[in-house]
């Protein structure tokens, strides 16, 4: 057997120090979800009861509604003007400045762009609501599904488009056809991150949203409710939020797998 080198046992260590760093305080919140007792760090023994809570919690139930409206409706929107802007981007000559430009929404701060925006909706004289969180989310949301989606037009075989062409198609039934069929992989990526990003955002909701429990969303309430304290419900709550973001990221990296070269 050979013998691993101590530089590679290090690196090895280091490796696993950084994911129990990452990932402990995650998996203990888990374990701390299905705890019987009332308080949040005190384990008196395994029990679901805080999962059956939230299923009677009417206040929930509305705001999961709320982001659930604000998520789908941003990630449709965001995805047609993402992957609509990463074909016209692929067409123009590379530019660092214009590459530059659609990163910014990214790199930008969320507490930046949720003050441009309040200032911007304030200076339209717009009533806030459910419908200013939707166009909040599209404006960043743009910039992650255009992303992805150029990143599947790299490997994309532009000879089959010029191929469809000569042969008397028009370019919208080649996009139809040939392009969006090809690139469908990286628009489904892009639209589950979308999805993932608007779920979990709060920021920018928070300062977009209007008065009330009608444009209450899932974050903002988790936010108001751990400020009296961490409890088991909250933890439920959270235990939910992240299966069902680690589920959409992992099958958006799944479908969008770099195309095999023949």
């Amino acid at each position: 057997m050979a013998k691993v080198r101590p530089e590679r046992q290090a690196l090895r260590a280091h490796a696993a120090l950084v994911y129990l760093f990452l990932y402990g305080p995650i998996a203990v919140l888990v374990v701390l979800s299905f705890n019987e007792s009332g308080l949040p760090t005190a384990w008196t023994g395994f029990s679901t009861r805080w999962y059956a809570a939230l299923a009677g919690a009417a206040d929930i139930h509305r705001a999961v509604l709320n982001t659930l409206i604000v998520a789908v409706s941003a990630t449709a929107v965001a995805t047609i003007l993402g992957t609509l802007l990463a074909l016209g981007l692929e067409r123009l000559k590379p530019r660092a400045w214009i590459d530059g430009l659609m990163f910014v929404p990214m790199i930008v701060p969320d507490i930046v762009l949720a003050i441009a925006l309040l200032s911007f909706y304030t200076l339209l004289e717009m009533t806030l609501g459910l419908h200013s969180i939707i166009f909040s989310h599209i404006v960043f949301n743009i910039a992650f599904v255009a992303v992805v989606v150029r990143a599947r037009l790299r490997n994309f075989d532009k000879s089959i488009v010029e191929a469809s062409i000569d042969l008397g198609a028009s370019e919208v039934g080649t996009f139809w056809r040939i392009t969006l069929p090809v690139i469908a992989p990286g628009v489904i990526a892009g639209a589950l991150i979308a999805f993932t990003l608007s779920i979990d955002e709060f920021v920018i909701a928070f300062f977009t949203a209007g008065a009330g429990p009608s444009s209450t969303t899932f974050p903002m309430l988790i936010y108001s409710m751990i400020r009296f304290g961490v409890t088991p419900e909250i933890n439920a709550i959270a235990t939910i939020v992240l299966f069902v973001s680690f589920t959409l990221i992992l099958i958006s990296q799944r479908i969008n797998r770099p195309v095999a070269n023949p």
